[in-house]
């Protein structure tokens, strides 16, 4: 058999191709959109992906299983388990006519891709529909599965969370209700082999949970022993309590996502080819509806910025940054260095942010004389040579950090409002106060501040944050965020 994890390192997204080495036929678990990467590997290693599987559906990404099916034409190996509201309603939608060719799969049921037999458990909690999957190599002589494709239900060090059906899709209380049948089937878990692999979907950094460990994979019998979440599987009671306290708030196109996913992700044919464009177009589109992601360091950004633009470093926080502050009917131009152009590319569709209008070069934005009123700069603030005492009397502390974090010790008066929320809560924050934005440390704080300069708010940057804060002395509220 083989076996090859592909993993994005900005989602922390892991998928997975699997391949029968004696027939050729391969299968890939939980694609993202991007699919030219699985056919490159099929192509590579002399494969013809026969098969794709989803373990749920997706809230983080924009799934690539419907894309993969239009290449490929292989059939599609998903869930018809849950509740009515959460089952897929795109496999009657084939760009030419009629039906993708669907295995629609329950506990218990099994298929085979070559000589890999893939055994489908219903591992509800994270979603209603989701399964898991255990693969045994039969081709390889194996009587017993050798791992568990776990998707978003057990990870290295942590559980799916239970409450993005209520958090992220709105639907009231539904946390309690998922995390019940989550520890159900911590509990199905807690009877498997111990010398199971585990393949789980997501790793470290992952906003599926709040603890995953920075291991890729593990086994069952090590998560047995020492996942926390894994361990409270004697008590219902503390384990719901345990899985939904200091979940982190979800950025807010993940609620985007969950429908695309369950309605039809949009097919996407090649990647967006943006085209180089002149400072002045930008200029004229940010005085509409456009948005420009400004991709430089911080240090540039706040020295000076085309006025409108937002902080958006390329690092692992970018597709949470662009997907909780840009709006899908947005056009989108990049203010980026052209040999990162792709990834930002792909890093953008990766979450259903298509409409990509233009690019610009720092050095474009170097070459241009620019006149006040186009410029803005951005007020920064070492946070622990700020004194509240003296602060202006419209002056509003906003800790943009999450919840849990907050309630843990923030700064004696602020208001809190999630970075990945803003967008949501607007209209909680009052248009005559001076903002002054802190976070842990720098970074939420800076994108924070970005969007909230580009909706016309006046902001200043505390740098360094309640970290820097804390470690000065300074004094330290504690309490739960007190909702408007």
């Amino acid at each position: 058999m083989f076996f090859r994890m592909l993993y994005d390192e900005k989602l922390a997204q892991a998928s997975y191709f699997l391949a029968c080495q004696r027939t050729g036929e391969a299968i890939v678990v939980d694609p993202q959109r991007d699919v030219e990467r699985y056919l490159a590997l099929a192509a590579a290693k002399n494969f013809r992906i026969a098969g794709i599987a989803e373990t749920h559906i997706h809230a983080d990404f924009l799934s690539g299983a419907r894309e993969l099916a239009e290449r490929t034409g292989a059939r599609l190996y998903l869930s018809d388990e849950g509740d009515a509201d959460w089952k897929y309603r795109w496999l009657d939608q084939k760009s030419t006519g009629g039906s993708y060719d669907c295995l629609l799969l329950h506990d218990g049921d099994s298929f085979r891709i070559g000589g890999i037999r893939f055994a489908a458990l219903h591992t509800p909690g994270h979603t209603p529909e989701h399964l898991s999957f255990l693969v045994t190599d039969e081709g390889g002589g194996a009587s017993e599965p050798m791992g568990i494709l776990s998707g978003d239900f057990v990870f290295v060090g942590d559980v799916g969370r239970p409450d993005l059906l209520e958090t992220a899709a709105g639907i009231q209380g539904a946390k309690e209700a998922s995390a019940g049948l989550l520890y159900r089937s911590v509990q199905r878990f807690s009877t498997l082999s111990d010398f199971l692999q585990l393949w789980p979907a997501h790793g470290a950094g992952s906003a599926c949970g709040k603890a995953l460990g920075a291991v890729p994979q593990s086994t069952v019998g090590y998560e047995k022993r020492f996942n926390p979440a894994i361990a409270l599987a004697g008590d219902q009671q503390r384990f719901i309590a345990e899985i939904l306290h200091g979940q982190p708030e979800p950025p807010l196109y993940f609620a985007r996502m969950k429908q695309l996913n369950r309605d039809g992700p949009p097919l996407l044919g090649r990647l967006p080819q943006p085209e180089h464009v002149r400072v002045n177009q930008v200029l004229e589109a940010l005085e509409g509806n456009a948005v420009l992601l400004d991709t430089r360091p911080w240090q540039d950004f706040v020295a000076g910025h085309l006025k409108g633009a937002l902080f958006a470093p390329l690092n692992t926080a970018f597709p949470t940054v662009a997907g909780s502050y840009v709006l899908p009917e947005q056009p989108i131009y990049l203010l980026v260095n052209r040999e990162r152009l792709q990834e930002a590319v792909v890093d953008l569709i990766r979450i259903g942010l298509d409409n990509l209008a233009g690019y610009l070069t720092p050095e474009d934005l170097e070459g241009e004389v620019l006149s006040e009123r186009l410029v803005q700069r951005l007020p920064s603030l070492p946070i622990e040579h700020m004194d509240p005492e003296v602060l202006p009397e419209d002056a509003l502390l906003l800790d943009v950090r999450y919840a849990s974090e907050y309630e843990a010790g923030h700064l004696p008066g602020a208001r809190h409002l999630a970075h990945t929320r803003l967008l949501a809560r607007l209209a909680e924050l009052p248009r005559d106060r001076h903002l002054y934005v802190y976070c842990k440390t720098a970074s939420r704080s800076a994108y924070a501040s970005g969007l909230l300069q580009r909706l016309g708010y006046r902001v200043t940057h505390l740098f360094g944050g309640f970290d820097a804060w804390a470690a000065a002395g300074k004094p330290v509220e504690k309490g739960q965020p007190v909702t408007s």
